[in-house]
């Protein structure tokens, strides 16, 4: 009877295989072993993010906590979990210290009782932290890793998923251990991401110190933060050049967080010149850093207006010889073929008729100028002048205001009809000629500039004063923190620029009041 019933198992597999196929796998059934390329992320990082780790056949996978966003309680930059070791540490003192007051034990027992909670005390466990935007647990809003060394592996699988999330707007690193290979990589995921554009990397010191990638000119990033990386003034000069050279600029991070790092003057001297050309940054921190006069008189001086240097007058010049060519092939190209023969033929018989070609030249540029005059009294005004001081034996002095002087008429003409494209600032309209120097404005898209906790003394003052004066109603800071440096807060210029900035700071309800941001140097 059993070879009869093993005989009737045999022939049945193969029909029972058959119906398995057609009606799916049953809940009991395993599924087939995939491979960590083949794994189709779901969206919901509670399955995708261990599911991922096990197919990498990972140990001790890091647990994820996901939880809905709530109004009434914030979580200050920096994280939830940097403030919970904060509360924990604090706890810990104060019962030594109750115990001390207890026992009146001597200073070498508290030490050994120290040590003793110590070992109490475990680590806490590698957590994930979601932040979901509702209760569908495919809308991850924020990715947060916290305390806890992020390898090689973990690295894989965060670059995996994010491309699922669609949702995902920020993404948060603390004391991850992350290194500079790490980092490149995930720019490369962040760029193929829909709405992923704020990253916190903080407590987190690169190696190689890579940190100016983050804000290339090709990056999407509109809000970093690198606070207390260790940033220096090499750093810095990285930092500087992403934001702005005469040839390239990031034209897409609105803030920038560098508290808590060891820039000084030289440091702070290459960010100010990055901060001459960007037209996009709107809130810095450079709070807490070692900033002095030298570098606060170089951030002072971009606010205000300025010359441009050699280099940024010969760019300007190139360029508008490049837009210039550009625009005259466009409108080449535009014509019809029997409207360029007939430019041609007309071209022909005015190089026959020699000087009457120079005649009517002359008497249409005559015509033209009262028209000019009309539109534009002061750019009359001003060429007059140049034919002034060409005569009284300033040549190249008459050249080259002369030659500014097309290059205003040119720059006006290419930027008719370009408001919808960002400009170059060297390209702008309102670049003045003054005393042989092309002088800018300043940047005025800078809105909230924070040098708390430097070494900033009462000699820089009078410079940020004047170029909060100068900028006027014509944009600019609504909000300058200068707390806690190395002068009295009493003094007369200090009152002068509170005042000043308590008339535009939306967070100012009082001049003596100081915004809890301002107290932590955020």
């Amino acid at each position: 009877m059993s070879r009869k019933r093993q005989k009737e198992k045999a022939d049945k597999a193969p029909a029972e295989d058959e119906v398995s196929k057609n009606a799916g796998l049953t809940p009991n059934e395993k599924l087939p072993a995939q491979t960590f390329d083949e794994y189709q992320c779901s969206g919901n990082v509670k399955i995708d993010f261990p599911g991922l780790c096990a197919l990498l056949k990972m140990k001790n996978i890091p647990t994820v906590s996901a939880k809905q966003p709530t109004s009434s309680t914030t979580e200050t930059e920096g994280g939830g979990r940097e403030a919970e070791v904060k509360k924990k540490w604090s706890n810990l003192r104060d019962r030594l210290r109750k115990q001390m007051r207890l026992e009146k034990i001597t200073k070498s027992g508290a030490a050994a009782g120290y040590r003793c909670i110590l070992s109490t005390l475990k680590a806490p466990k590698p957590c994930l932290q979601v932040e979901l935007e509702n209760e569908d647990p495919h809308s991850a809003k924020n990715l947060k890793v916290s305390g806890w060394k992020v390898n090689e592996q973990i690295a894989r699988v965060l670059q995996k998923m994010l491309l699922s999330l669609s949702k995902l707007q920020s993404l948060q690193f603390w004391q991850a251990g992350l290194t500079d290979g790490m980092v490149i990589s995930f720019m490369n995921t962040i760029s193929l991401c829909s709405n992923l554009r704020a990253v916190t990397l903080e407590e987190n010191p690169l190696p190689e110190r890579s940190y100016h990638l983050l804000l290339s000119e090709d990056s999407v990033l509109t809000h970093l933060s690198l606070r207390n990386n260790r940033i220096g003034d090499e750093d810095a000069r990285l930092i500087g050049l992403a934001l702005s050279t005469t040839r390239s600029a990031n034209k897409n991070l609105l803030s920038l967080n560098l508290a808590f790092n060891s820039i000084g003057d030289a440091g702070a001297t290459h960010i100010a010149q990055g901060l001459r050309l960007n037209r996009a940054l709107l809130f810095l921190s450079l709070s807490n850093n070692q900033i002095g006069d030298s570098g606060a008189a170089h951030l002072a001086a971009i606010l205000g207006e300025f010359a441009l240097t050699h280099e940024e007058v010969v760019e300007r010049r190139k360029m508008l010889l490049e837009r210039r060519q550009s625009s005259s092939l466009r409108v080449d190209s535009d014509q019809p073929a029997d409207q360029l023969s007939l430019v041609a033929s007309s071209t022909a018989l005015s190089v026959s008729k020699g000087d009457s070609k120079g005649k009517k030249k002359e008497t249409s540029k005559k015509d033209e100028k009262p028209a000019a005059y009309k539109e534009n009294p002061k750019s009359n005004k001003k060429s007059a002048d140049n034919k002034v001081s060409q005569s009284k034996g300033g040549k190249q002095g008459g050249k080259e205001k002369q030659l500014s002087a097309q290059e205003d008429k040119s720059s006006t003409a290419l930027n008719e009809g370009e408001s919808l494209e960002k400009v170059n600032p060297l390209l702008d309209q309102s670049v003045q000629h003054r005393d042989g120097d092309l002088i800018l404005p300043g940047n005025r898209t800078l809105t909230s500039l924070n040098l708390a906790g430097n070494r900033i003394t009462e000699k820089s003052l009078p410079l940020f004063l004047t170029s909060l004066e100068m900028q006027g109603e014509g944009g600019g800071l609504l909000r300058l923190c200068l707390q806690r440096n190395r002068f009295p807060p009493e003094c007369e210029c200090y009152v002068k620029i509170k005042q000043l900035m308590a008339l535009t700071d939306p967070l100012e309800k009082n001049s003596s009041e100081q915004t809890e941001e301002e107290e932590q140097g955020a």
